[in-house]
């Protein structure tokens, strides 16, 4: 009888030790998954605002340049 029970206490212990790694494994994919997205959308949010940027230059130095023409 003894002998059942520590057989039943280490399949438990087992168990649960398997169910701990698993959740501990899945809690750091989210989070290694959660970092990638996030860095992944600052460095498209920081592309964009290059673009922006590019493109606001590029329409002020063309309006200026028609103002120059216009009044010259």
């Amino acid at each position: 009888m003894a002998r059942r029970v520590n057989v039943v206490v280490v399949v438990v212990v087992v168990v649960v030790v398997v169910v701990v790694v698993v959740v501990v494994v899945v809690v750091v994919v989210v989070v290694v998954v959660v970092v990638v997205v996030v860095v992944v959308v600052v460095e498209v949010v920081a592309v964009v605002a290059v673009v922006v940027e590019i493109v606001t230059v590029v329409v002020v130095v063309t309006a200026f340049s028609l103002c120059f023409l216009f009044f010259l």
